[in-house]
This record gives C-alpha cells, sequence and structure tokens, in this order.
C-alpha cells in the first residue's frame, strides 16, 4: 500500500473530489512507476485516475457504518506524533 494514500472514508468534513483524485493519481503513479507519465502516456495516465477517482467516489458512497465520523484534525495530530515518536523532533 502506499504509504501516502489515506483513508478517506468517514470523515467529517467528507473527502473532497480532491482528496480521492489525489489519492488515484497516487496509486496510478505507484502502480505505473511514473511520477510523472511521457507525453505519449499521458492520455492513458490520466484515463486510469479518471477512471479509479471514480470508482473510489462510488465506493465512499456505497459503504455504510454505525461508527462516528472521525475527525481530521485529530487524525492529523495523531499522525504527527506518531512521526515524532518516529523520527524524533
Amino acid at each position: 500500500m502506499c504509504r501516502n494514500i489515506r483513508v478517506l472514508y468517514n470523515f467529517e468534513p467528507p473527502s473532497t473530489d480532491g482528496d480521492i483524485r489525489a489519492a488515484a493519481s497516487q496509486y496510478v503513479r505507484k502502480v505505473s512507476g511514473f511520477a510523472k507519465p511521457s507525453a505519449a502516456n499521458e492520455r492513458a495516465f490520466s484515463r486510469a485516475v479518471d477512471d479509479i477517482a471514480r470508482a473510489t467516489s462510488t465506493l465512499l458512497e456505497s459503504l455504510v457504518t454505525t461508527a462516528p465520523p472521525r475527525d481530521r484534525a485529530v487524525e492529523v495530530a495523531r499522525g504527527h506524533e506518531r512521526a515524532v515518536r518516529r523520527f524524533g523532533v
């Protein structure tokens, strides 16, 4: 799993289209091995990002939970605390 792809489900406020597209782009970059595709591969790269973003949106809209939504600020703070423990200051 790409470390830069974050959980998008069950947050308040909900994940935006930009969040979903960024995760899709990160996934396609990881799978393809291209940080930025060549001009010859740009169309295929963009189509893959669009397809994955659409599938991700469909997934997120279909999921159900009884758990209360998580707060993004709290999750960011927890991530920062983990990084400090792992890497120091």
